[in-house]
């Protein structure tokens, strides 16, 4: 990950800003020198002309150090905000392309905080480093020189002093880092308990377990708190050391200069700034430390950006042998497919997957839960690769489509019905972001949805809530269907997408995609027996494997485990 691509853009403002605040610096270091020519010669020779003279001269000094100082703050933000989010939109990005195993290496809390709060901490380092990194050492420097140059003996005080506080600063940064590591951690943690307390409220609600969850809450928040003590306890300790050597150094000062002066070597304005001096070396010191400390808190949300951005993705379209060729049919075969969740695993979720769809075909897939349904039907659309075998869609390889064109050749209801806040006019423009109200319509009605849509006040406008919590479980899964079908695939894959709506209304779904999806082929995963008896061919599954291919007059006669699906479902409804 190269750090310089998020820099190279603002350059200007990453060079102006530290330029600006040399303007203060020198503004700095010349005040106290004016100020003492005002005691030794102004004050002493009784020179009001003078002191005017020089007092003029020090208010210009304070408007350019003014607009220094204004100007380094405002160009150290602008770098410093466009760093930032340049930097959350890559991140986002790179999240954005992650599989499903990718995705599963990171709890969804871990990734919010990594873009928010990462980023931020990334964002106030890089504008408080634009304006002290070169502001504190210049003003040491210089402050160390005038202080040097006024009374070389005095000087030595420093030489005590300084080596004491860049040990402290060395301390605090081996000190800070695994701190400022751990408690980032916390907040992941804190931040998932939020997100899936939140998520699942209904549930929460609907079993009464609002005290487990508050119980929760306040483990993972007690856990960040102490995780946040330790860590700036590394600043609670640092402050009033610092102080304590500031304080020390300019009482030894005090006492050694006041002997100068009482001795007659040095003059009053001499001695006044030379303690300007030392505490101006001592305050560039201290916000070393600060800058320091902040760095370590910095340097552990890098590291966990850099984590993400480093992310090796496993599902890539880089060696892609058909780029360019889009999904014109729909036929769509499994050659010796394998596959483990787990690759250490020793069981397989699928094992040795043969199977042949023809386009345009309508097939059932039917089994016991969790015998491989849903991860079979993934891999169409490369939700997951095969550990063995191949997957061919109009006779090319799934690998060798770019993600994009196979993805816009398949059409996927998922098992969970996911619904995004916004008008549903918003949610059904995902199949197709150019599609006409007469298109949408269209879809709607084929999914079974343009009636209950109607009924709302504003139609097609109607405001949906995050997840859709605002309609109901059936009429969300109608509402994925019409958004799958404005995508026109030529792969349409149904997760058991129908399981909430009434047999009448999957009975009118079905018949819309006989008579309007001619062309595509149609995957139906079901639970209900019913809404794959009529498909050209139904797919039996049992713990990952293929047990039976055939219609369901053929199943009924030959395959044992249908034959125990159907007579478990449908002899109650005979008899009845």
């Amino acid at each position: 990950m190269k750090w310089s691509k998020y820099v190279k853009p603002y350059w200007k403002y990453f060079v102006l800003g530290p330029l600006c605040m040399i303007v203060e610096v020198l503004g700095e270091v010349l005040m106290p020198l004016w100020y003492s020519r005002i005691l030794n010669i102004g004050v002493e020779n009784h020179d009001v002309g003078f002191i005017i003279l020089t007092c003029a001269l020090m208010v210009l000094t304070a408007l350019l150090m003014m607009g220094g100082g204004v100007g380094g703050a405002w160009f150290g933000s602008k770098a410093a905000v466009n760093f930032a989010a340049d930097l959350r939109r890559d991140v986002y990005a790179k999240v954005q392309q992650f599989s499903f195993a990718n995705i599963d290496k990171y709890s969804t809390g871990s990734l919010v905080t990594r873009l928010t709060n990462d980023v931020t901490q990334l964002m106030n380092f890089v504008n408080m480093l634009l304006r002290m990194f070169l502001r504190a050492p210049g003003m040491m420097i210089g402050a160390l020189i005038a202080a040097i140059a006024l009374n070389p003996s005095l000087a030595r005080v420093l030489a005590v002093t300084m080596p004491v506080l860049a040990l402290a600063e060395v301390l605090i940064i081996r000190t800070g880092f695994p701190r400022f590591t751990a408690m980032q951690e916390r907040m992941d943690h804190l931040n998932s308990t939020i997100q899936e307390s939140l998520t699942n409220i209904r549930v929460v609600k609907s079993f009464v377990r609002e005290k487990r969850e508050d119980e929760k809450f306040a483990k993972s928040n007690q856990d960040l708190k102490d995780a946040a003590m330790r860590a700036l306890g590394v600043v609670i300790f640092m402050m009033p050391m610092m102080m304590l050597l500031m304080n020390l150094t300019s009482v030894a000062v005090i006492w050694f200069g006041g002997n100068h002066v009482i001795a007659g070597d040095m003059p009053i304005g001499d001695f006044n700034a030379f303690l300007t001096y030392i505490t101006q070396i001592l305050m560039s010191l201290m916000i070393m430390s600060m800058l320091f400390m902040n760095s370590s808190r910095a340097l552990a949300s890098a590291r966990r950006i850099k984590e993400v951005m480093e992310e090796k993705l496993d599902l890539s379209d880089d060696d892609a042998a058909h780029k360019d060729k889009r999904v014109e049919r729909g036929d769509v075969e499994f050659k010796n497919v394998s596959f483990r969740y787990y690759k250490n695993s020793e069981n397989a979720v699928l094992r040795d997957i043969n199977l042949k769809i023809n386009a345009g075909e309508t097939v059932g897939v039917i089994g016991s839960t969790g015998c491989g349904k849903t991860t079979l039907v993934s891999m169409i659309p490369r939700l997951y690769d095969a550990d063995q075998g191949s997957i061919l869609v109009d006779g090319i390889d799934v690998k060798d489509y770019s993600l994009y064109h196979l993805r816009e050749g398949v059409g996927m209801v998922l098992q969970k019905n996911v619904l995004f806040s916004g008008t549903i006019a918003d949610n059904l423009r995902w199949g197709d972001e150019n599609a006409t109200e007469a298109e949408m319509t269209a879809a709607a009605q084929s999914a079974q949805a343009d009636g209950f849509i109607r009924s709302f006040e504003l139609g097609y406008e109607t405001e949906l809530e995050q997840g859709g919590v605002n309609v109901s479980g059936g009429q969300r899964q109608r509402l994925c269907i019409a958004r799958a079908l404005l995508k026109h695939p030529k792969i349409l894959i149904l997760d058991d997408s129908t399981s909430a709506v009434d047999t009448a209304t999957e009975a009118s779904i079905r018949k819309s995609f006989r008579n309007e999806l001619k062309d595509s082929t149609k995957i139906i995963i079901a639970q209900r027996i019913t809404s794959v008896i009529e498909a050209d061919k139904i797919i039996v599954m049992d713990d990952g494997a293929i047990t039976g291919v055939g219609t369901h007059d053929e199943l009924i006669k030959n395959n044992r485990a249908y034959q125990e699906i159907y007579h478990s479902q449908m002899d109650g409804k005979e008899a009845a």
